[in-house]
């Protein structure tokens, strides 16, 4: 007999996902609806949970790396206060003549009352007496003794200097805890809750813990940070006044140009501090320490001076270019004076002017020219009363790493924006020249009139036509220097021109479309068989010395480096000619011409319409191959067969 079985029972609900039926008996759920389920966009509790646990992680070494840092500066600043203060006295003992001096009593009285501040913080540090043994010798009992006395010491500061390690297994288990409670927390809104206020509460704990620790670590290490600074403050008060007597010992030095006396003022303090500290070590009396420094700084001082003095104009220019340094420095013992620190050369080329000054400098001169546009776009409207305008105008622009040359090159290195404020103008005039000139035609227009019996007729009648012509010309302001410096002066910018002042960074090609770059130049390998022409060979020999030199317009030395004519003139008239300064149509004229077929190494190579000028605008000298070396910018090699080349290209020339 088959054994009866009640059916389950079954209801039907509906949910997000539709009508489903579900089987009380078994707790199946069967979804019976064609809806499709909606996706579940929520994040996971297992990548929230790790994800906070990573968070924690990361904070908490953050906060091990500032503790370490802040125990590091900590042990740094007792170190070098502690040695701060058991130094000698650092004051200076000054003479009746020098205390007589006028120029000299500001520099005196810094003195004194940067060592009154130091002597003032030494007595500041926390000292303790401590218990020490000694033997002496008893000459009575004819025996030795100990004897007990008591020293005082510097006494350390309290608490840890040293980052504790311990503290990190206790950190980690505090996060493995956290770590737990995550997993789980999602689960009940009253435990995440209650997890989330530790967590913060803790925070709180921890930030109010590391502020009351940095300020109490402020607290304690102030004495010897007091020191530290006191010392260092008493050594340039020293130092100015060593440097400002040298300059009232030496009236050349006096008179030298801002860098050079920057140069002996650090030259100076470096000689000075290391007598510190040497005095310190070796127990000697400081005035005989300072007054060695100030010797020393003196005579430094005064072969630096000598060199520059002496070959200025090679060092300007040298020291600017890397490739040189080697030879200049092996060459002139006198010169490792001045640039043994490795500073003297980056000085000499460098930009030392303030940016803010440097950037007011070219933003006024941008705005002059902004002006000077704005009037040629309105010209019509502010110049009216003319039937006609043409224009004949030049493109606006300027390199502001010219501009910024000029100007440095013209203050001895150094310059503020209110002593150029009329150089800008100076220069903007001499850069563009804006020229209206007004023409007259008389020209003829048709008029109907009529006569006494009231009959029309046609009549040609003159009138003036005024035609106003503008042009303007842009000089370019590169060219300048060669008509406002001397000679002194023109080096120091092709200095500044061949580092960019050691500011590449100053003028960005973003914002500053026409800046220059600094490029390298182009090498060349020159096959042997051309070398055995020795007057080709001389002639490589001396032009490939000033491979890497900056284009200077009129510049014809490599001391104030070369334009493309000088830099010819100067090659050929040391290889075995003598023609003296020639420029590139001057160059032309002196040679016969012949056709590319027939050029050699050693031959001149012109060009036209590199620049707007009449005839030959450029030239180079021919070394085979397709190659030309010559003064572009820098002065390198380049192949002649390019496209440029190739439409500018004039002839050949054969020097006689």
């Amino acid at each position: 007999m088959k054994e009866l079985k009640a059916a389950d029972k079954v209801t039907q609900r509906m949910t997000h996902d539709g009508a489903v039926q579900e089987n009380l008996a078994t707790g199946e759920v069967t979804n019976i609806s064609s809806r499709e389920a909606e996706a579940d966009f929520s994040p996971s509790e297992e990548p929230a949970a790790a994800a906070e646990s990573a968070a924690e992680h990361i904070a908490a070494a953050h906060g091990q790396r500032q503790a370490k840092k802040a125990a590091t500066a900590e042990a740094d600043t007792l170190r070098e206060g502690s040695a701060a203060g058991q130094r000698p006295s650092s004051r200076l003992q000054f003479t009746e003549e020098e205390l007589a001096d006028p120029g000299l009593q500001k520099y005196i009285r810094r003195s004194d009352r940067a060592a009154d501040r130091l002597d003032a913080a030494k007595e500041a540090v926390p000292k303790k007496k401590v218990l020490k043994t000694e033997r002496v010798f008893d000459e009575t009992a004819g025996r030795g003794k100990t004897r007990l006395r008591f020293e005082e010491v510097e006494k350390k500061p309290n608490g840890h200097l040293r980052h504790n390690p311990l503290s990190r297994p206790a950190q980690e288990v505090l996060l493995t805890a956290h770590n737990e409670v995550h997993k789980v927390e999602q689960e009940n809104v009253g435990v995440e809750a209650g997890h989330k206020g530790e967590e913060l509460a803790e925070r709180g704990l921890s930030y109010g813990k590391s502020k009351v620790q940095a300020g109490l670590r402020q607290r304690r290490m102030k004495p010897w940070r007091d020191v530290s600074r006191a010392e260092r403050a008493s050594v340039r008060a020293n130092a100015d006044f060593l440097y400002q007597k040298a300059l009232h010992e030496d009236p050349a030095l006096a008179a030298s140009n801002p860098v050079s006396r920057y140069l002996q003022k650090k030259r100076i303090q470096r000689n000075y501090a290391k007598q510190v500290r040497q005095a310190g070590k070796t127990a000697k009396d400081t005035a005989a320490a300072t007054q060695s420094a100030a010797r020393r700084a003196k005579e430094a001082a005064k072969k630096s001076l000598v060199f520059i003095r002496r070959h200025s104009k090679v060092v300007l220019l040298v020291v600017g270019i890397g490739a040189c340094v080697g030879l200049l420095f092996g060459g002139m013992s006198s010169c490792s004076m001045m640039g043994g620190s490795g500073v003297g050369g980056v000085f000499l080329s460098s930009y030392l002017s303030e940016d803010a000054d440097m950037l007011a400098a070219e933003a006024a001169y941008a705005g002059l020219e902004a002006d000077l546009q704005y009037e040629l776009d309105n010209y019509e409207s502010l110049h009216p009363g003319y039937d006609e305008y043409r224009f004949d105008l030049d493109t606006i622009g300027h390199d502001p790493y010219v501009l910024i040359s000029i100007l440095s090159a013209l203050h001895e290195g150094v310059f503020t924006m209110d002593e150029v404020q009329s150089e800008l103008q100076t220069l903007f005039d001499r850069q563009y020249t804006l020229t209206e000139t007004v023409t007259v035609e008389v020209r003829y227009r048709t008029e109907t009139r009529t006569d006494s019996e009231g009959n029309e007729y046609d009549v040609e009648v003159p009138y003036n036509y005024y035609i106003c012509t503008v042009t303007l010309e842009n000089f370019d302001l590169s060219h300048l220097p060669a008509y406002l410096m001397d000679e002194e002066q023109l080096s120091l910018y092709a200095a500044y021109m061949s580092t960019l002042g050691n500011r590449p960074d100053l003028f960005g090609t973003a914002e500053y479309p026409n800046a220059s770059t600094l490029k390298e130049p182009t090498y060349y390998d020159i096959p042997p068989e051309a070398l055995e022409d020795e007057t080709f060979a001389a002639m490589i020999a001396e032009a490939e010395k000033y491979l890497g030199y900056p284009y200077v317009w009129g510049g014809s030395s490599p001391s104030t480096s070369f334009d493309c004519s000088g830099f010819v003139s100067w090659v050929i008239n040391h290889s075995g000619w003598s023609v003296g300064r020639q420029t590139a149509q001057g160059l032309y004229d002196l040679c016969t011409p012949v056709s590319g077929a027939q050029a050699k190494p050693g031959d001149l190579i012109f060009f036209v319409g590199t620049y707007d000028t009449a005839g030959v605008s450029h030239v180079g000298i021919y070394v085979g191959g397709g190659m030309m070396i010559h003064c572009g910018d820098p002065i390198s090699y380049a192949n002649i067969n390019t496209s440029y080349w190739q439409a500018h290209y004039f002839s050949f020339g054969r020097l006689p």
